[in-house]
C-alpha cells in the first residue's frame, strides 16, 4: 500500500523582511522549532517585551551587540525550551532558531563585529551571567561590568498588569493557594527553620515567596 503525502509549510510573524516559515525537506536544522509557537505567543502578548522594560541599561549603546530585549528574550526562551544552564548557552547560540527567537535580524552572525563571535548571533553564558547576578543597589567596581540593573518594584508592577490584563474587568478578590512545600537546605538561608518531624533544616515555598506576594496585594489595591 501506498503512503500518500501531502508537503506542507507553516508560516509565522516574519523577522523584518525575512519570511519565518517551518518545511521538511532540510537546510539548517533545529530541535527546538517548538520555540516558534512560544514567539507567536509573545507577539500577541508581549510579556517578554514588557519584563525587559523593568530593566535598565547602563551600557554604551555605541558597543552594544544584545538589546536587553533580546537578552531578557534568550534566557526566557531557553527556561521555556529545557535549558536551565547558562552554559547551554555556548552551544545553543549557534542555532540560528534562537537568533529568530529573540528577533535577530542576522539569525546567522555572520555579521558579528568580532571575528570570534562570527556564526553566533545571540550573547553568550558569561553575558547572561552578567544580565542574573547583576545586584539592585551595584558598586562602582561592580558597574564595571554589571550594567544592566533590574527595577524590582517595576517586575512586580508587571505580574500584576498581566494578570488583569486576563480579565476584560479586574477581579474584586483574588485568592492566593501557597503549598507549604518545604526544601531541605544546607547553608544558612533566611527563613530557615529545623522540622521535628524531619529532622532536617527546611525553607517553606511559603515564606518564599510570600515577600512578592505582599508587594502585588500593595501594588494591585493602588
Amino acid at each position: 500500500m501506498n503512503t500518500e503525502c501531502t508537503p506542507t509549510q507553516l508560516e509565522f510573524h516574519a523577522l523584518g523582511k525575512r519570511e519565518v516559515i517551518s518545511r521538511f525537506d532540510g537546510g539548517t536544522i533545529t530541535s527546538d522549532a517548538g520555540g516558534l509557537l512560544l514567539r507567536e505567543t509573545e507577539k500577541r502578548t508581549g510579556i517578554i517585551a514588557g519584563f525587559a522594560k523593568c530593566f535598565e541599561d547602563l551600557r554604551d549603546p555605541d558597543l552594544i551587540e544584545h538589546t536587553v530585549t533580546e537578552l531578557v528574550g534568550q534566557r526566557i526562551y531557553g527556561l521555556a525550551l529545557g535549558y536551565e544552564d547558562l552554559n547551554d548557552h555556548d552551544e545553543l547560540r549557534h542555532d540560528p532558531l534562537f537568533a529568530v527567537l529573540v528577533g535577530k535580524e542576522d539569525p546567522e552572525g555572520k555579521e558579528r563585529v568580532r571575528g570570534r563571535d562570527k556564526g553566533k548571533a545571540t550573547a553568550g553564558k558569561s553575558t547572561l551571567n552578567r544580565l542574573e547576578l547583576t545586584p539592585e543597589n551595584p558598586s562602582e567596581a561592580e558597574l564595571r561590568y554589571k550594567k544592566i540593573i533590574m527595577k524590582p518594584e517595576e517586575v512586580d508592577r508587571l505580574f500584576v498588569d498581566v494578570f488583569l490584563q486576563a480579565h476584560d474587568e479586574a477581579p474584586e478578590e483574588i485568592v492566593l493557594d501557597l503549598d507549604a512545600t518545604d526544601d531541605p537546605l544546607h547553608g544558612q538561608q533566611e527563613g530557615r527553620f529545623f522540622s521535628w518531624l524531619l529532622h532536617a533544616i527546611l525553607l517553606s515555598a511559603a515564606i518564599h515567596i510570600l515577600w512578592r506576594v505582599s508587594a502585588v496585594c500593595a501594588l494591585a489595591a493602588k
